[in-house]
């Protein structure tokens, strides 16, 4: 892989908290797969890139690690997780069971003014004419983060949360074929919490995950 130089370097400042930017920096290059599984993380040259010193990145590191995102390889130089199909279909098949309690236990604890946002946004992102990799995992973070956050039992969000981070490790060749359906789906998600109906709001929660389940296994040979 190729790390392209950013057009400045990040200043650095005392009251700058550079493990906090090196943190945000591998973690939007994990998550936008320009780091991608199984790919060791040269240390020196990203430190290099960012525009600080291997201390700060190496604290990010292992915050990144105790999220799941990076693991120590054998030569205890840091990696991006990997995470193959099995795993993948796994956990998405917890996540069916959580998700489906926690958007359900969700409806009627938002406010609406914050599901109209998160429409306004699904809205936006069905009417572009383009793909955007950050622009569809914003709005996905959004839309699955109205019911772990609302749906009252931080155990269960937790628990939703880090196995977010371990399906979306996983790599689909043909994300941005995704793009239209997870927008329907995450719509029908946001409409049923507006309309403050449980079972409606589990049943399109659900219904999404397995939808995930079944692309992956369309398109991955």
């Amino acid at each position: 892989m190729t790390l392209t130089e950013p057009s400045e370097a990040p200043e650095q400042t005392g009251g700058y908290n550079l493990s906090n930017l090196a943190y945000k920096a591998v973690s939007d290059m994990v998550r936008g797969r320009r780091l991608k599984g199984g790919e060791v993380i040269v240390e020196a040259k990203l430190a290099e890139i960012l525009g600080i010193s291997r201390t700060p990145l190496r604290e990010a590191l292992q915050r990144l690690e105790g999220e799941g995102l990076v693991v120590k390889a054998a030569n205890r130089s840091f990696m991006v997780r990997n995470v193959d199909l099995g795993e993948y279909l796994q956990s998405l098949k917890v996540r069916e069971l959580l998700e489906g309690e926690a958007a359900a236990l969700a409806a009627g604890r938002l406010s609406q003014a914050k599901l109209a946002m998160v429409h306004r946004e699904i809205d936006e992102l069905m009417a572009a004419t383009t793909y955007h990799t950050d622009a569809h995992w914003r709005s996905d973070d959004n839309v699955h983060g109205l019911y772990i956050d609302g749906c009252g039992n931080a155990v269960m969000g937790q628990m939703i949360r880090s196995l977010r981070v371990t399906t979306r490790l996983f790599e689909i060749a043909r994300l941005a074929d995704r793009v239209g359906q997870d927008a329907v789906e995450h719509l029908e998600i946001v409409v049923a919490l507006e309309a403050e109906d449980p079972k409606r709001a589990r049943k399109a929660a659900q219904a999404h995950i397995r939808s995930l389940s079944r692309f992956s296994l369309d398109n991955i040979s």
